[in-house]
């Protein structure tokens, strides 16, 4: 990658592989991180969904030229899995005590001052959105801003916990078997993707049923036990200081749950982005339409597009947003498939 403050050289094979990856020992147990950028930029922390790793979660983002180019040009990403996550992961343990969601936040705490860093730009998906707003509401000094994409805040609903019971129980005796899949898939993707009798399954939809079969069952057991066991972060999201912009597909399943954190949050701080034809997965399923919200969110940092003579060394300033930057105009309001809510 290359070090001009005025152009950054991508190098794809290498994105893939997400760089290079570091097994960082915690309190909790080792966690694999995968490092991809240059380590004096400011960093990005990723952490992913249930049963997916950083490579499904965020390689359709990352892939995407505009998004790529405005990340790797600002940030050295630090890809965080969950544990037993990363490829090749062996089988946990049945006798490793589980984690909370807790845990797991704290766990990243350690990740952090493993690589000597301070205070942190964060994009997570789904639990691993709810994961990074737990660390932030936990540790504020630690996160500059949160980019979440269909994220988690309440506590599971009669409907979630239960499927999300069935779903652990089959894993637990029956490992990744069909229905299972089918679960998972339904939580990642809309009907258009996931295809039906007179259309065939996308080809994402398709490579996410191989990552699935990769999967060690029972470590994706335990993540998804503490999801299934969170608490509800309602309360505490009014007193999160650090900008936060939200992703959500309008066909996810979690839509009313990231319509119900955008009310939470302090309106100075939060906006909502509804990305049309999109289930949660939007990262991989429309990475596009998440590039000129990103681009305006981090432009009140004093981050730029590489055609900007501005150094991607710039020290990030939350103070920096200047609340138009989040209004729907900026956001990107007449740019399908994008449509933006603020207010509600």
């Amino acid at each position: 990658m290359a070090d001009s403050s005025d152009s950054v050289s991508i190098d794809m094979e290498a994105l893939s592989l997400g760089g290079q990856e570091h097994l960082v020992e915690t309190t909790y147990g080792p966690v694999c991180v995968a490092v991809c950028g240059d380590p004096d930029k400011p960093a990005l922390i990723t952490y992913p969904d249930i049963a997916l790793n950083y490579m499904f979660c965020f390689q359709g983002l990352l892939f995407c030229p505009e998004a790529s180019s405005l990340l790797l040009h600002n940030f050295c990403i630090y890809h965080i899995s969950p544990l037993g996550h990363e490829l090749g992961a062996p089988l946990i343990s049945v006798d490793t005590p589980l984690l909370s969601a807790d845990d797991l936040a704290d766990q990243i705490v350690e990740v952090l001052n493993f690589f000597g860093l301070g205070a942190v730009m964060c994009m997570g998906v789904t639990a691993g959105a709810y994961i990074l707003t737990l660390f932030a509401m936990k540790y504020r000094q630690r996160v500059l801003g949160l980019i979440l994409v269909s994220p988690l805040c309440q506590a599971p609903s009669w409907s979630e916990w239960l499927c999300n019971k069935v779903m652990s129980n089959l894993l637990y005796y029956y490992g990744t078997c069909g229905v299972v899949k089918e679960l998972l898939i339904k939580r990642y993707f809309s009907k258009e993707v996931r295809g039906n009798g007179q259309l065939p399954e996308s080809d994402i939809v398709q490579e996410c049923r191989r990552l699935l079969c990769e999967r060690q069952s029972t470590n994706v057991w335990r993540f998804l036990e503490a999801i299934n066991g969170r608490g509800d972060l309602s309360e505490g999201l009014r007193k999160l200081q650090c900008r936060t912009l939200i992703f959500i597909g309008e066909n996810s399943a979690y839509h009313s749950e990231a319509v119900h954190m955008t009310t939470k949050l302090d309106r100075r701080y939060g906006a909502l982005v509804e990305v049309q034809g999109s289930g949660s997965l939007v990262s991989e399923e429309q990475p596009q339409a998440m590039v000129i919200p990103m681009e305006y969110f981090l432009m009140g940092y004093g981050l730029y597009r590489p055609t900007q003579s501005v150094s991607p060394r710039s020290p990030l300033s939350p103070t920096r947003i200047s609340p138009e930057l989040l209004s729907p105009e900026n956001m990107g309001l007449k740019l399908k498939p994008i449509k933006t809510r603020l207010a509600l």
